[in-house]
């Protein structure tokens, strides 16, 4: 290992060793019952609230995977997405927060997403909060999956060691983290994770476009490159059968670009809609102390966001400019390490470590969020209310740990294929998420007549839509090409969405009207939301 390398881990050691005594020093209020590991006892402030909403759901995919889709195809893609998250966010905490942080005390202060549904809708044989559980355990695995293939390139990246062995020690670091501190460490650490990666970013950002020579430079020069600084067109990489970019004569070689239609367009800004149906950031929302200070929350979060994903789809942009043949960049997994390349390039080794640790912030902010909500979902949704129901706090709080190890385990399986894209791992469980429980959840708070024969129907349509259109209709459509392949080859989001909706609509007006209790608790959380 090189003297560079040494001061790099240093850097990123002591990060580690200020995030574990985080967890250590949450450890004992986490594990006094289930409602604060899970939930942190409805204690977060409005800063942390926001910070760490928007840290655990942005993850490793806003610093490689974003600027990795700018390096490799240009702007239009990583922008509308960027655009649509941002729209998103705003929104999600607009019309939805309060609303659910009421909503969830009168619904029998439900601490987990499957808990509020089968407690909105007074179930008593548990299909909603199994379905719902399920379905959380399968993406969150997933999602999971793509944080440690962030962990396995990051380390082998800079130091130069296997990615298996890398991915693998990341892995185990976010076990042994989760499994200390619970929600409260985890919030509180990703509230400090959020600043270390706008930091991350800003600082890239700056020192980028300076070694770039200016604004006006880098503009100039991605202009260059045919379609790449455009929203309405994107550029094509000339590719080897191998997937690498070719170079000739010092030169990226590209093909003539491709047009971002409106109806591509639309598909990509429909990832702002998944965030209706994030448990990590809806349990935020929850968590808050107080519903009044869900406002301030709202300027933080998106204000962090508008920044942040400029910074990255901005970084890619700098990449390509300043790096233009780089070896490592020239594939479509390779180009999610440009963050890591600039860094390393212009910044002195253990700036460079910090910077690194931004990263490493990203990937453990969300990881611990999904490991958490995962565990939770199997443990107090599917142990404790349908195996066993007289189970005990200390019994829940043992099997949540065992389900973490479980999901993790299958989360490294996932992620051994070292050529892993964390975009579209990242992009297919965003969907799934976004499709089974937004159109739910926005029924659930905005629509008395919603039933829970509704709720079932809506929850499977859209989650088995996100499978079958993303590994069936897309690559027919493919298999097609032209006017109505493109149609085919939309974001499976927007469609299973709106089968979702329709869905719940069918089957709620089908079905017996909800009961007199129902709506006495709709309308309690209506009045208080209005307070």
């Amino acid at each position: 290992m090189t003297t560079n390398e040494i001061q790099v881990l240093i850097s990123m050691v002591l990060y580690m060793l200020c995030i574990i005594s985080i967890g250590l020093f949450f450890m004992k209020k986490a594990n006094k019952n289930s409602e604060n590991y899970f939930l942190g006892g409805r204690s977060l402030g409005p800063w942390v609230a926001a910070m760490s909403a928007e840290a655990s759901d942005m993850s490793g995919w806003l610093l490689m995977g974003l600027p990795g889709v700018a390096y490799f195809s240009g702007v239009a893609d990583a922008a509308w997405t960027a655009i649509g998250l941002a729209a998103g966010t705003y929104i999600n905490w607009l019309i939805v927060a309060k609303r659910l942080r009421r909503y969830s005390a009168v619904a029998n202060d439900a601490i987990t997403i499957p808990d509020f549904f089968s407690f909105r809708y007074h179930e008593e044989k548990k299909i909603i909060m199994m379905i719902a559980s399920l379905f959380i355990l399968i993406f969150f695995t997933v999602y999971a999956a793509s944080c440690f293939v962030t962990c396995g390139k990051l380390f082998s990246k800079l130091f130069g060691a296997s990615y298996h062995s890398m991915m693998i020690l990341g892995a185990l670091f976010v076990i042994i983290y989760t499994f200390l501190g619970g929600f409260l460490a985890e919030s509180a650490s990703d509230f400090i994770q959020a600043v270390v990666m706008i930091c991350a970013l800003s600082t890239v950002l700056i020192l980028g476009t300076v070694n770039a020579g200016g604004v006006a430079a880098v503009i100039s020069n991605a202009q260059n490159i045919e379609g790449f600084f455009s929203f309405f067109t994107t550029a094509s990489p000339s590719l080897n059968p191998d997937g690498v970019q070719q170079v000739s004569d010092g030169i990226a070689l590209f093909g003539p670009p491709a047009a971002y239609g409106f109806l591509t367009i639309i598909s990509t800004m429909s990832w702002g809609l998944g965030y209706f149906g994030m448990p990590q950031v809806l349990l935020r929302f929850m968590a808050i102390r107080k519903v009044e200070e869900l406002k301030k929350s709202r300027r933080i979060a998106t204000t962090w966001v508008l920044i942040s994903l400029f910074c990255a789809v901005s970084i890619g942009v700098i990449g390509r400019v300043l790096y233009p043949t780089e070896e490592a960049l020239l594939t479509s997994s390779g180009a999610e390490s440009v963050f890591v390349v600039l860094s390393q390039s212009m910044l002195p080794p253990l700036l460079a470590g910090i910077v690194m640790a931004g990263i490493l912030a990203a990937t453990i902010s969300s990881s611990d969020s999904y490991l958490l909500i995962a565990a939770s979902a199997f443990s107090k949704n599917i142990y404790q209310s349908i195996i066993k129901k007289d189970a005990t706090d200390k019994q829940v709080m043992k099997i949540s740990r065992i389900i973490l190890i479980v999901i993790s385990v299958i989360g490294i399986i996932i992620a051994l294929d070292e050529a892993s894209i964390i975009f579209k791992v990242v992009s297919f469980a965003w969907a799934g998420f976004g499709a089974t429980f937004g159109p739910l959840l926005l029924f659930s708070l905005f629509w008395k007549r919603t039933t829970r024969e509704g709720a079932v129907a809506g929850m499977l349509s859209g989650g088995i839509m996100v499978f079958f259109w993303n590994l069936v209709v897309k690559p027919f459509g493919k298999s097609l090409g032209g006017p109505f392949g493109e149609v085919l080859g939309i974001y499976e989001l927007l469609p299973a969405f709106l089968i979702s909706c329709l869905f719940i609509i069918v089957f709620s007006l089908m079905s017996k009207q909800p009961s007199d209790e129902i709506i006495k608790e709709f309308e309690l959380a209506k009045a208080q939301s209005r307070g």
